[in-house]
C-alpha cells in the first residue's frame, strides 16, 4: 500500500476551517492523506491533528493582532521550525493572510523549497494591490474562491491564481424557502472576539427599535458552540429576547424562519446571500482599518456587493447618524418588497457566477489542483 501524502495545513479561523474541511473531504476520495497543522473542529474530524489551537490566530485588525503579537510570532516560528523539521510534502495555509505571509516569508527564508499554496486570496485587489508581485516568491499557487480574483492577481503581478469555488456553493445548494409574512431577524456580529465586541452595542439598539416591528416575529443569533455562553451572557438584558443557536443543523433551521439578516460584512454575507436572504450589512472596524477603509475611498466588503459588481447589499459603515442609518436599514430590508425581490434576484445571478466562475477562468476543483503538486 502507498505510504499516505504528509501535507502541513492551517487555517485561523472557522471559515478557513471549513474550507480545510471541505478540501480534505475531497482529497480523501483521491490520495491517502496524512494531514497535520492547525485547524478547528471541522478540519479534526476529517483527521487534522493539530500542533497549537487554531483560536490563537483568530484575530481581527491592528488592535487585535497588537494585543496578541507576541502569542502570534511565536506560533509562527513553531509552525515554521516544525514544518522545516518534518518536511511535509507541501504546504496549504488557508487565508489568515498576515500570518499565512509571515509564515510563508519564513519557511523560504530557512530553505524550505516544496510547494506552498495559499487557499484564499488576499484581497490585494482592494488594499495594497503593490502587493501582489511580492507573493510571487512565497507562492507557487493561489486557489481563489472568488470567480473575479483570478484575473485580479494576474493583472496586478500575483502569482498563478485558479478559482476553486467556495464551500459554501454546495452545502446551501438552494436557497432556502423563506416566510412570505412575519419572521424572526436574523443578527451576525461575526466570529472574532474584536468584532464581536465592537457590533453588539449597535445590534442591541436595533433590536430595541425593531421589537415591536409587527414583520418581526423574534431575534437569533447564529454563532460558534465556543462563544455561545459569553453571547447569552451578553444578551441576557437586551429589550427583546435573542435566541443564540449553536449547531449547524440547527442555525439552518432557524434561517429558514427568517425576513431579513443584519450582518456583519464578511464570509457570511456570501453564505446568506445563496441562502437567499435579504440582508443590509454592517462594518464597524478598529481605528488602523477604519484609517485603511476611509483611505480606499469606502469601497465595498459585502462580499455578494464584490462580486457582482453591484451595491445589492446596503453597507452600513461608521459616520454620522450610524444608529438611525441602520435602523432605516433595517426596515427597508424588512418591508420593501421591491428591494427584497431585486437582492433575490441578484442573489440568483450571484450563485450562477459561483458555481460556475468566469468564462476565462472557470471553477476548477481545488483537491486535482494540489494533485499536480504531488507525486
Amino acid at each position: 500500500m502507498t505510504d499516505p501524502h504528509r501535507l502541513f495545513m492551517l487555517a485561523g479561523e472557522p471559515s478557513g476551517d471549513r474550507i480545510g474541511a471541505d478540501f480534505l473531504r475531497r482529497m480523501k476520495t483521491r490520495k491517502a492523506l496524512e494531514p497535520i497543522g492547525v485547524g478547528g473542529p471541522e478540519m479534526a474530524a476529517e483527521g487534522l491533528k493539530s500542533i497549537f489551537p487554531m483560536s490563537d490566530l483568530s484575530v481581527m485588525g491592528f488592535a487585535d493582532v497588537i494585543g496578541r503579537l507576541p502569542l502570534l510570532l511565536w506560533r509562527i516560528r513553531q509552525a515554521a521550525r516544525f514544518i522545516i523539521r518534518q518536511q511535509p510534502e507541501m504546504v496549504v495555509l488557508i487565508d489568515s493572510q498576515v500570518f499565512s505571509a509571515l509564515l510563508a516569508k519564513q519557511l523560504r527564508k530557512a530553505g524550505y523549497t516544496r510547494p506552498i499554496v495559499l487557499y484564499v486570496a488576499p484581497s490585494v485587489w482592494a488594499w495594497k494591490p503593490e502587493r501582489a508581485p511580492k507573493l510571487k516568491p512565497l507562492f507557487n499557487e493561489i486557489l481563489a474562491v472568488l470567480p473575479f480574483e483570478p484575473a485580479a492577481l494576474e493583472r496586478l503581478g500575483g502569482p498563478l491564481t485558479t478559482y476553486v469555488g467556495h464551500p459554501a456553493i454546495d452545502a446551501i445548494p438552494e436557497p432556502l424557502a423563506l416566510p412570505t409574512g412575519a419572521g424572526k431577524i436574523a443578527l451576525l456580529p461575526g466570529s472574532r472576539s474584536g468584532e464581536i465586541r465592537r457590533h453588539l452595542p449597535i445590534l442591541a439598539h436595533l433590536v430595541s427599535q425593531l421589537a415591536e416591528h409587527p414583520l418581526v416575529t423574534g431575534f437569533i443569533l447564529p454563532t460558534l458552540p465556543h462563544l455561545s455562553d459569553g453571547l447569552r451572557a451578553e444578551v441576557a438584558g437586551w429589550a427583546a429576547p435573542v435566541e443564540i443557536i449553536d449547531s449547524r443543523d440547527d442555525r439552518d433551521a432557524a434561517l429558514r424562519t427568517c425576513r431579513a439578516a443584519i450582518v456583519t460584512a464578511g464570509t457570511v454575507t456570501l453564505e446568506l446571500a445563496l441562502s437567499g436572504i435579504p440582508m443590509i450589512g454592517t462594518y464597524m472596524p478598529d481605528k488602523r482599518l477604519m484609517h485603511h477603509y476611509e483611505k480606499a475611498g469606502r469601497p465595498m466588503i459585502a462580499l455578494p456587493n464584490i462580486i457582482l459588481g453591484l451595491a445589492v447589499v446596503p453597507e452600513i459603515a461608521p459616520g454620522a447618524d450610524l444608529a438611525a442609518r441602520l435602523y432605516a436599514g433595517a426596515v427597508s430590508v424588512v418591508e420593501d418588497e421591491a428591494i427584497r425581490a431585486g437582492q433575490i434576484k441578484a442573489f440568483a445571478e450571484l450563485r450562477q457566477l459561483m458555481q460556475h466562475g468566469a468564462e476565462a477562468t472557470p471553477r476548477r476543483d481545488p483537491a486535482d489542483r494540489i494533485l499536480t503538486y504531488l507525486r
